[in-house]
């Protein structure tokens, strides 16, 4: 007998706000070669894979520094490097073209895989490479020649973004080549940031060994601006790991977001779904390098009705807040600040002034369960004071059943009826029995 998988219907509903999100979009993903090396890659393609189904137009840079150095170990040669920097002679360069001309096919492969009862299976998808990227010599440096270690010097965004709208997945190899005819070793996190800024990429995705970036208790960090992120990665080259996959891709992350790439993703290449995970949940997995942060606090407007009805209905239902029908909430919209993340509402509250006593109500508080254990109840109160002072209100007051201990801590004090503004008082149910806690603001 067939039965209803519920925890599958509820996480294909919470996806799909991200499937619309990302449709049309453009991602410029980063495989470094320590990814492409892990048991876990195939399912990597089969995420890049449904990426494509879902219409995310997608830029793939991959990298191959293990490979390059297994390559180099194997014909004889050692690797030499200068300020982190690999100087590519003649003999390693030939080692290197071999190694990401294989990488290229082996991946290309992957990508056009269909077999039935695989995550691939109806994928079709079109795969194009070419001279998109114009390189130049590094040249000398200190009296160090690096050879064919190179630079971007321009990329051909245009025919880029051609392919783009044309159904393609665009697969860039970290080889470039000059107007002289000559071939140069790229660096394929410098191409991936350059790649994002200049085809205004909505998001930058690179990979690493662990979740992201990690605090001192080894948890990965949802959110970074790229202010912090300078700083974690100030932290990384004091440590010593300034080749490491994650300060690699702080660099391009940061100055992606500089240049204004508005998200640069972190993740993991070892854990099974990390990608989708990152992309498609309101908490992701990973690191998220941004330059604005993802959640919100704003004005309310008439659009949000849906959403703020979708939030507070089972509270209402619970008895915790006073009902109110999508009538009511279309005329008080402008009383509403909510908190957005992702384009989901996961916080409200509103703002009900009574001049002649300067007073104000603080009403209808909701918070999503899944995030009230962060600070979006102080959020809302700050933005509500704030409003509250704004409008020359002295005094702040609300009616609660359930959180009292809550506002005592932010300095509100129990009182009684008597102590509302006589439109208030009027409208006061005595049956709920709600208590009364006003705060002054001066």
């Amino acid at each position: 007998m067939r039965e209803n998988d519920a925890a599958l219907v509820k996480a294909f509903r919470q996806s799909s706000p991200y499937v619309n999100l990302h449709r049309g979009s453009t991602f410029v993903i980063m495989l470094g070669g320590e990814a492409i090396d892990q048991e876990n890659f195939p399912n990597i393609i089969s995420d890049i894979a449904l990426l494509t189904s879902l219409g995310v137009r997608l830029v793939i840079v991959f990298g191959a520094r293990p490979q390059i150095d297994r390559g180099l170990t194997e014909a004889g040669l050692s690797g030499v490097f200068h300020k982190h920097t690999r100087v590519t002679d003649e003999p390693s360069f030939r080692v290197i073209k071999d190694v990401c001309g294989g990488l290229q096919m082996d991946i290309t492969a992957r990508l056009s895989m269909g077999l039935i009862n695989t995550p691939m299976q109806n994928a079709r998808i079109n795969v194009v490479t070419g001279n998109f990227v114009i390189a130049q010599p590094l040249g000398v440096d200190d009296g160090v020649d690096y050879v064919h270690s190179g630079r971007v010097r321009r990329i051909h965004t245009d025919t880029i973004h051609h392919q783009l709208a044309n159904g393609a997945t665009v697969l860039i190899s970290p080889i470039g080549f000059s107007v002289t005819g000559e071939s140069f070793n790229l660096s394929s996190e410098e191409l991936a940031r350059r790649l994002a800024i200049e085809l205004k990429a909505d998001k930058l995705i690179g990979f690493c060994s662990q979740r992201g970036v990690l605090n001192e208790n080894g948890v990965a960090i949802a959110e970074l601006f790229p202010e912090q992120a300078e700083e974690h990665l100030q932290k990384l080259l004091e440590e010593g790991e300034s080749l490491s996959g994650t300060a690699r891709y702080l660099r391009a992350a940061i100055s992606s977001c500089r240049g204004g790439v508005p998200r640069s993703h972190l993740v993991s290449y070892k854990e099974d779904g990390a990608l989708i995970q990152e992309l498609f949940t309101r908490d992701g997995l990973g690191t998220q390098i941004v330059s604005l942060s993802a959640e919100q606090a704003r004005q309310a407007h008439i659009d949000d009705i849906g959403g703020i009805l979708d939030l507070i209905r089972p509270m209402e239902e619970e008895g915790v807040l006073v009902r109110r029908s999508r009538e009511q909430l279309e005329m008080e919209i402008d009383q509403f600040t909510i908190i957005e993340k992702d384009g989901a509402i996961i916080g409200c509250a509103a703002l009900y002034p009574f001049p002649e006593e300067g007073m104000a109500e603080m009403a209808c508080v909701a918070i999503h369960p899944d995030y009230r254990k962060g600070s979006r109840g102080d959020m809302l109160l700050n933005k509500i004071e704030e409003q509250a002072r704004k409008r020359g209100m002295s005094r702040l007051f609300i009616l609660t059943t359930r959180s009292i201990h809550w506002f005592q801590e932010r300095g509100f004090k129990p009182d009684d009826v008597n102590a509302l503004p006589m439109g208030k008082q009027k409208l006061y149910n005595f049956q709920r029995r709600s208590r009364i806690m006003i705060k002054e603001l001066n």
